[in-house]
């Protein structure tokens, strides 16, 4: 383990630092790279037994960033990323920022009262509608001022185009934090994005197998990438191996990042890709 990583807490010897946070009602990750050498310093993660409300969601970041001396830092930028199922797409061309509102309330609940935000997803003439929690915001903002914010399904869709070579249709799908998001892409197309909340093996085997039914996808053919918390020696890639014949465990590629004596299972994919 090196000097920066001692005690799993940050030295404060370093200027050029970014800090990535991912909240979720169902958990909460963090990374902390140092942009000079691009080397991941300090990435910690923790999932909740039950889904949290707002309130109590804040009070265990509050607790996680005091345990690791987050908030003794600076840092060059701070991103923060909302994992919910809170968001639509909108093609660029069809979007008005008036009516996000109206975008969302066909397939989730909001109210009225409601934030709404928006990311683009660039070069692919998306905008993704969302709800982010503004508690949240909120408190990140008194600790370190301006500070960007995106959705994780923006992270998760731009860096899989990005990064798609298959010349099939593939179905990536990323599980974490008891949800599920079902990514399929045709070369560099998005063909769909939907994403579910999930308890069990047999929910998962469900959601996956409705969507592909849904866009006529053969499960013989169709390309399966399963990632996030997926192990090949896991109930649900053995359960889905039963239904899918050309399925694996997907590896993104961190390329950018050092990790360091962190690996690929104990960094969150949009923490990471955030950056």
């Amino acid at each position: 383990m090196t000097e920066k990583q001692k005690n799993n807490t940050l030295d404060t010897t370093s200027n050029y630092k970014k800090l990535s946070i991912q909240i979720s009602l169902n958990g909460l990750s963090f990374c902390v790279v140092d942009t000079l050498d691009n080397t991941v310093l300090l990435s910690k993660r923790k999932v909740f037994d039950t889904e949290l409300d707002p309130l109590e969601l804040e009070k265990e970041l509050v607790g996680m960033f005091k345990e690791h001396n987050i908030t003794s830092e600076s840092y060059t930028e701070v991103i923060a990323t909302h994992r919910n199922t809170l968001f639509c797409f909108v093609p660029k061309p069809l979007f008005v920022e008036e009516e996000a509102h109206n975008y969302l309330k066909y397939n989730t609940k909001v109210l009225a009262t409601d934030l709404i935000a928006n990311d683009e997803i660039t070069n692919f003439d998306i905008v993704n509608v969302f709800v982010p929690l503004v508690n949240i915001n909120n408190y990140i903002y008194d600790l370190f001022g301006d500070f960007t914010y995106k959705h994780s399904s923006s992270i998760i869709t731009s860096s899989l185009l990005n990064a798609n070579t298959n010349n099939e249709i593939t179905c990536y799908v990323y599980a974490s934090e008891k949800q599920m998001d079902i990514v399929i892409i045709d070369k560099k197309k998005l063909l769909l994005f939907n994403s579910f909340e999930y308890l069990t093996t047999e929910d998962f085997l469900y959601y996956l197998l409705f969507t592909c039914e849904q866009l006529k996808l053969n499960n013989e053919t169709v390309l399966i990438r399963l990632f996030g918390d997926i192990e090949e020696d896991g109930t649900i890639y053995k359960n889905c191996y039963n239904h899918f014949k050309n399925i694996c465990v997907y590896a993104p590629d961190n390329s950018t990042f050092q990790l360091g004596d962190y690996t690929k299972k104990n960094i969150d994919f949009t923490v990471l890709n955030a950056l």
